[in-house]
This record gives structure tokens, C-alpha cells and sequence, in this order.
């Protein structure tokens, strides 16, 4: 029997809304009946994209008792503020990353869905995609042995060379770590579980910076975050990782992840991609081989979690890419820079579930019920 298609609001429609609006109306299990935004011209452009039927304001999606959940697609400083709103009028919400800025913003968000009965979902959600399930099969059934740690990095001169608005990116909750350690952070949790401790070093490199492109090119932007951050992760389940993220560098690197096993090495995709390439290499093979993937979505699918949250309400089931992840990966980032700060590990207070594996096989646009 079909599911009811969930009723959704995508409150901001800034420059990732094109791709989130792309899916999240392509999902059957999400019927987006409104698009809203503080510049309501905005908002109106992307709902006639999209043949969304409504453009209103975030008031108006508040207060309208028919709609069930909203994706969250505003700036991260107001992650918090629109998804505490939501809940509080009855509203399941998907945020974009980071859950929160702070730990206790984090918490209340948790604790104020588990109070009313409702859904918090967080990107990112690109470990739903078929080269990071591909990588967690592999892992599962013992392709590489036994995990034993893994190197992840993530090297960039900064978005101040190629975002229109950069600014916000260099504030008090984005920088590297904040910005993009999400999609480093959940795909390693994904892999391995929760981390048990950290530490690490961070700096400020370039405490000025200049908007290079766009209209606002040659205005300068104070640096509030720091850009170039080293840690260290021990997994309770063992695995020791590396995660060095930076918007400090030249060019050359690329995002990447290799994860160690007692038989083999990984070598994973860009956690901010859904797809390949997956490469194995085991004891006994010196040049290794790519993998096919055998699961869905390997194409940009942003969105799919939330798709996942909508049939885990219609259902029952948990979903995947949930609150309690999001928050633990909001923790280790704050521990890192307590780490830097204080010069010690700094042992973790939450953890969470590895969420369970999608079913390899599953046709595009659908998930199991």
C-alpha cells in the first residue's frame, strides 16, 4: 500500500536550496507545498521553479497546521532558532549541518522533539549515497579485516575564492571543521560508530580575507572561525582517525578518505558526494581494484534523508540520518576546539547509533518502508 506522502515546507531558499527543491520534489513520500524565505522574492522565484503551489512566509509555514515537517535550509546561525519553531508548532524538521551552533541549542532541539512526539533529522546525508553504503557493506562483511583507523582531509583555499557571500562562512560556528567536517565526521561514524575522545590543534591563518568573485568581490571579511584545524578521533569501537580540514591551503588536494584494516585499506569518495569512485586494495594485491556499487543514489541525491525521515513518520521505523548523530558530531567538533584550547583529550559526553545500512538493491526515488 502507498504511503501518504509527508506535507513539507523548505524554509530558505538561498543557493542550496536548487538542489534540495531538485529531489525533495522528485521524492513521492514528500509533497512540498511551500517554499519560505525573509526575501520573499526569493522565496517566490524558486516555489514557480520548482512548481512548488506557495511562497509564503516563515510565520505563515508556523502556522499552518497542515504542514508536518520542515527542511530547514537557512544560515547556520539560524539552524536553532527555525528548527526549535518548528517543533514547537508541531512540526518534524530536517536541518541542514550543522544541527546547532552551540551544544545546548543541540540538546534543546532534541529535547524539545522527544517532549512532543516529532522528528529531528540533520544533514549531511550523503553517507545514504551508493559509494559510502558500498564502503559500509565492504567494512561489515570484513573486506579490510578488522578496522584499525583511518586519514581524512579536506584542503581548500576557502569558499572566499568562489562563493558569492562568503561571509558567514568565516564566523563563530562555520570555518572547515564546522562547514564540511559534517560530511567527514558522519561518514566516519557511519564506518565506525561513535568517537570516544578527541584532541587536536586549530589556527587562524589569514585573519582578514577578501571576497574574490561576485558582487561583493573586493569587500573584506573578518575571520572569526579558525581555518585550519588538525584532530585526532578515537572510535569507541577502536579505530583511531585523522581529520584534518582547512580553507588555508594552495591548490592540489582533493577531499578524501582512507580507512585501514587488518587486510586491506579502503579507499572511500569525497563524503560530500553520494557516489564512487570506491577503490579496495587486500594483502597480496599491489595496484587494488574500484568496486561497483551496488546501491542507489550515486548521482547528487541531497534531500534523501529527509526523504528517509518521511517514511520513518509514516512508519515507525527509525530513520537514519537522525538528531542524535547530528548532535554527537556537533559535540566532537566542539571537543576538538576544546582540545586545541586546553592542550588534552577531551573525552566525549554523548555518542549514538551507527544508523543501519540501506538494502542493497533499492530502485532510485524509493527507500524501505
Amino acid at each position: 500500500m502507498a504511503l501518504e506522502p509527508v506535507r513539507t515546507a523548505v524554509v530558505g531558499c538561498g543557493y542550496i536550496s536548487d538542489i534540495y527543491l531538485k529531489n525533495a520534489t522528485t521524492w513521492g513520500i514528500l509533497d512540498v507545498v511551500a517554499c519560505a524565505d525573509l526575501d520573499m522574492a526569493r522565496a517566490a522565484s524558486q516555489a514557480a521553479k520548482y512548481n512548488v503551489p506557495r511562497a509564503i512566509s516563515v510565520d505563515e509555514v508556523l502556522d499552518d497546521p497542515n504542514i508536518e515537517m520542515v527542511i530547514n535550509l537557512t544560515i547556520p546561525a539560524a539552524h536553532s532558532i527555525v528548527g526549535l519553531a518548528a517543533l514547537r508548532a508541531g512540526k518534524s524538521v530536517y536541518n541542514e549541518k550543522p544541527l546547532a551552533i552551540s551544544r545546548e541549542d543541540g540538546r534543546l532541539l532534541l529535547e524539545e522533539a522527544r517532549a512532543r512526539g516529532l522528528r529531528v533529522s540533520c544533514a549531511p546525508d550523503t553517507f545514504l549515497g551508493a559509494g559510502l553504503q558500498t564502503c559500509r557493506a565492504l567494512i561489515d562483511e570484513g573486506a579490510i579485516g578488522q578496522p584499525v583507523g583511518a586519514m581524512a582531509w579536506m584542503l581548500t583555499r576557502g569558499p572566499d575564492h568562489w562563493h558569492p557571500d562568503p561571509a558567514f562562512l568565516f564566523k563563530v560556528g562555520a570555518g572547515p571543521l564546522f562547514d564540511m567536517g559534517p560530511y567527514y565526521l558522519t561518514a566516519l561514524i557511519s564506518l565506525f560508530g561513535p568517537v570516544r575522545r578527541v584532541t587536536g590543534s586549530t589556527r587562524i591563518t589569514y585573519p582578514e580575507r577578501t571576497i574574490r568573485s561576485g558582487p561583493k568581490a573586493g569587500t573584506p571579511i573578518t575571520v572569526e572561525a579558525p581555518t585550519h584545524i588538525a584532530s585526532v578521533l578515537d572510535f569507541a569501537s577502536g579505530p583511531i582517525a585523522t581529520l584534518l580540514t582547512s580553507f588555508d591551503v594552495w591548490d592540489g588536494y582533493r577531499p578524501h578518505v582512507e580507512v585501514f584494516g587488518s587486510r586491506g585499506t579502503l579507499g572511500v569518495p569525497d563524503p560530500n558526494t553520494f557516489g564512487g569512485p570506491v577503490r579496495l586494495q587486500r594483502d597480496g594485491d599491489e595496484e587494488g581494484s574500484e568496486i561497483a556499487l551496488p546501491f542507489a543514489h550515486a548521482e547528487n541525491s541531497r534531500a534523501i534523508g529527509a526523504a528517509d525521515m518521511a517514511y520513518a513518520i509514516r512508519t515507525g521505523r527509525p530513520h537514519r540520518a537522525n538528531g542524535e548523530m547530528a548532535y554527537h558530531v556537533l559535540d566532537v567538533m566542539h571537543a576538538v576546539f576544546e582540545a586545541s584550547d586546553t592542550g588534552r583529550h577531551v573525552e566525549l559526553a554523548s555518542t549514538c547509533e551507527r544508523p543501519a545500512p540501506l538494502p542493497a538493491g533499492l530502485p532510485e526515488w524509493h527507500l524501505d518502508a
